[in-house]
């Protein structure tokens, strides 16, 4: 299949001038395994790794249609079911923000009020009047995006979460802002202009709301069914254009300086036996000795890389299992048993 591209029609916003060359911090790109999930959504992942991946923004037109995991009637369905609750569902207006009471209500099961329910008339309401509807971590309650998610997350071996969002045309949900994440993007409908901007000068950032003058990369309009990609800690801001804008945002999460300490820490520990309470002074310097004598071993041993997949591999564990309980299954083993002889 031929490779997507980051090449726009001439009658849409071209992409910019190739940035500036990594600065020094940020590692070569070895060879990248086979990644067919990400291939899908940006075509020849090699060229990815090697000119976008932490360095540009781009956007990508898949040779072949993503079928969208979630699509709009599939959330008036889960909106219809009566179970999306907070934090799942929120609204966001970039310049006036929205409390949740606004639009949640409560139930009342077994005579208990159970507040933090959606209020679908009242989402209903806020998005007419300009609001953006997001849906957090979808991969959570939605069985076909969390594949999508675990498929992604093996292939790049960083913890990927989904987030939907839905913006009437003219409006802006989100301010400029940063993301402490490496963000792609797919329009599901309708289409949304976007403004990303230049990524963090250093290290010492953060995530969120950026003021001031941050000169933009890339300004570009994503119709259906492409794909855009923005870099960890490039800021951006979205504004609906035709349409009621729908689109699929997959975040890669990557470990800070505590999560990978946090990892050293546990990779250093890992096979130390101490006495929980030494008695004496003997006891207390042999099992300092003890203890200093491991960590000295064990760091004699590690390298960075270990520690920063140990990191990686905490974020991974940390995503929700989406086992089911095997009730059809019970239920077929149960109807192939004998009768069990009746309680005397």
């Amino acid at each position: 299949m031929p490779p997507a591209t980051s090449q726009r029609p001439p009658h849409r916003s071209p992409l910019p001038q190739p940035l500036p060359q990594p600065t020094p911090h940020q590692p070569h790109q070895p060879h990248q395994p086979h990644q067919p999930t990400l291939h899908d959504w940006v075509g020849d992942t090699e060229r990815f790794h090697a000119t976008h991946w932490r360095r540009r923004p781009g956007v990508f037109r898949p040779e072949q249609p993503i079928a969208p995991n979630l699509t709009l009637e599939q959330i008036d369905t889960a909106f219809a079911g009566g179970l999306l609750h907070q934090p799942y569902v929120e609204i966001a207006h970039a310049d006036d923000p929205v409390a949740p009471e606004t639009y949640s209500t409560s139930r009342n099961v077994l005579g208990t009020a159970n507040g933090g329910y959606v209020d679908s008339v009242r989402i209903r309401e806020l998005l007419d009047g300009g609001a953006t509807l997001l849906l957090r971590n979808v991969d959570h309650w939605h069985p076909p995006t969390a594949e999508l998610t675990a498929r992604l997350t093996e292939e790049l071996g960083r913890r990927v979460e989904a987030f939907f969002f839905i913006t009437p045309p003219g409006s802006q949900g989100l301010p400029l802002h940063r993301d402490d994440a490496d963000v792609l993007i797919l329009q599901v409908n309708g289409s949304k202009r976007w403004h990303v901007h230049e990524g963090p000068e250093d290290e010492d950032w953060r995530p969120g709301r950026v003021t001031g003058e941050c000169p933009a990369v890339l300004e570009t309009t994503l119709r259906t069914g492409e794909v855009l990609y923005i870099p960890r800690g490039f800021a951006h801001r979205a504004t609906g254009d035709s349409g009621l804008s729908a689109h699929l945002s997959l975040t890669v999460r990557e470990p800070g300086s505590q999560q990978l300490f946090g990892a050293l820490q546990r990779l250093l520990m890992a096979g130390l036996k101490l006495p929980p309470r030494p008695v004496d002074d003997a006891a207390l310097l042999e099992t300092a000795g003890t203890m200093l004598g491991h960590l000295a071993e064990r760091l004699a041993s590690l390298t960075a890389a270990d520690v920063l997949e140990a990191a990686r591999a905490a974020q991974r564990a940390g995503l929700p299992d989406h086992a089911a309980p095997g009730l059809a299954a019970l239920a077929r083993e149960l109807a192939d048993r004998p009768r069990p002889a009746p309680v005397a």
